[in-house]
């Protein structure tokens, strides 16, 4: 296994973007290549930066608090009577975690939702909450290959879906998404 693996392998894979990185493999490769700090993963924790320090030889320490606070884990909910099915949501998870249609009320798959906050965002009627799982350990390994698999089948899916290069346009619940998510990267990184 090479460094960039392991460090993968550890990383929990929730895609969220907190680290400044547009997921986990590119923060990996930043990681190997000497570009960014091991402490820059909120959702991965304290335990995460010592089992980082442990595969890089760097030395642990605490979570950049510039990235985020490291929370208990968490899962979004929709609350079907304020939900109007714009599909943003569904556009913005980085897992495939939010199912259903457009005009129609969407769901959380709970086992699926890897907690990045990333659908928050781009709800324009703030129907979506980000709640506590009771009863549930924090994030784990198992947890975190199961969200790597589930984003990498998303992006599998959306490469076989794609239009040619030059007719490639998007929707505008896309474009509204995309906008969304990058007001909600600049609001974190300005934090």
């Amino acid at each position: 296994m090479t460094i960039y693996d392991a460090i993968l392998t550890v990383l929990p894979q929730t895609q969220c973007t907190q680290c400044g990185y547009e997921g986990c493999a590119p923060y990996a490769k930043a990681i190997v290549a000497g570009e960014a700090d091991i402490n820059r993963c909120p959702p991965g924790g304290e335990d995460g930066v010592v089992q980082l320090a442990a595969i890089t030889g760097l030395n642990s320490k605490p979570i950049d608090k510039k990235c985020g606070e490291t929370k208990p884990r968490h899962i979004a909910v929709i609350d079907s009577a304020r939900c109007i099915g714009c599909t943003l949501c569904i556009v913005a998870c980085p897992v495939d975690a939010i199912i259903g249609s457009s005009k129609a009320m969407h769901r959380v798959v709970n086992e699926s939702c890897t907690g990045c906050d990333l659908c928050l965002p781009p709800c324009p009627v703030d129907c979506i909450t980000m709640e506590r799982i009771n009863g549930q350990l924090d994030w784990t390994l198992q947890n975190a290959a199961t969200a790597r698999l589930a984003y990498e089948n998303r992006l599998k899916r959306l490469s076989n879906t794609q239009m040619p290069p030059t007719t490639n346009v998007k929707s505008k619940a896309q474009l509204a998404a995309i906008a969304a998510l990058n007001r909600a990267k600049a609001r974190r990184n300005t934090v």
